[in-house]
């Protein structure tokens, strides 16, 4: 008996270690993410702020509001970040130094022109965490804010956002109720023909085919990606008018809304075609 009690333990001895030495191997033998990696590996969304001091600072104060939101950092190296409450703030190309110590982002416009080249300081990058420092002025390296972003499950929103504000659209073509061509030239719908430029920053600027500005103001899609709104506006910021319209078609190959003449009489209306141009914003 005590023979079989010996050799149980011994058994139930080998067991553990076994066990023990496979997890030991499982974790040793998990691939290693580079940093690039990590940082297209998951959303992040900021959550939280520091001053030099390490004070916390609210996400709301204007020293780092213009930070905060969703990021997304995708694998063929294009970013899209988002506020908090979903609209996007900015896109481009992105990049991590092999080190890992810095992060470059490139906003872009979309004609694909530079709006700003931006480089931080990586202070924190793992699989749950990625903080970076930011220097408001760069003559002035002893002024800083350190920027926390926690992993988040954030799907990116899907309402069009990205897709208008990825590159410039030629008026190609217009519909009447019927379906029928309407010529650019007609007076009906020639008010709406042109190069548009829907910024990631939620401007837009609109030229006409002769590439003189026709309208520039800041632009929206609704929550539910049915329409969108510009509302144009004069130099000094004064509104000039606000325009809702029904989005019949949004993807990389068309932008295509209708647009409704005289609002008490919605059974008149004309289809707006738009397809993506390599155009450069005049």
């Amino acid at each position: 008996m005590n023979v079989l009690k010996k050799l149980s333990y011994l058994f139930a001895a080998f067991l553990a270690v076994t066990l023990i030495s496979c997890n030991s191997d499982d974790d040793y033998n998990e691939p290693q993410l580079t940093p690039s990696q990590t940082l297209s590996s998951t959303p992040w969304e900021t959550t939280g702020a520091k001053d030099k001091n390490g004070n916390s600072v609210a996400l709301n104060d204007p020293s780092v509001s213009g930070f905060v939101g969703y990021s997304y950092f995708k694998e063929d190296g294009n970013f899209a970040i988002y506020g908090l409450n979903d609209v996007l703030r900015s896109r481009g190309t992105w990049s991590v130094s092999q080190d890992g110590k810095t992060r470059t982002i490139t906003a872009l416009n979309p004609d694909g022109t530079t709006i700003f080249t931006r480089v931080v300081d990586i202070l924190v990058l793992n699989k749950n965490e990625f903080t970076y420092r930011i220097h408001p002025n760069p003559n002035d390296s002893s002024v800083y804010y350190d920027i926390i972003h926690t992993k988040v499950n954030h799907t990116e929103p899907n309402l069009g956002q990205l897709i208008l504000a990825s590159t410039p659209w030629e008026t190609t073509g217009a519909k009447d109720k019927n379906g029928s061509p309407v010529a650019l030239t007609d007076n009906r719908v020639s008010g709406f023909v042109g190069y548009s430029y829907f910024r990631a920053n939620g401007t837009y600027a609109i030229y006409g085919l002769n590439d003189a500005l026709r309208s520039q103001g800041t632009w929206s899609i609704s929550p539910d990606g049915k329409t969108r709104t510009i509302t144009a506006l004069n130099p000094d910021g004064s509104v000039i008018f606000t325009r809702v319209v029904e989005i019949l078609a949004l993807n990389k190959m068309e932008f295509t809304y209708r647009i409704i003449p005289d609002a008490n009489n919605p059974t008149e209306f004309f289809d707006i075609i738009h397809k993506p141009v390599n155009h450069l914003e005049p």
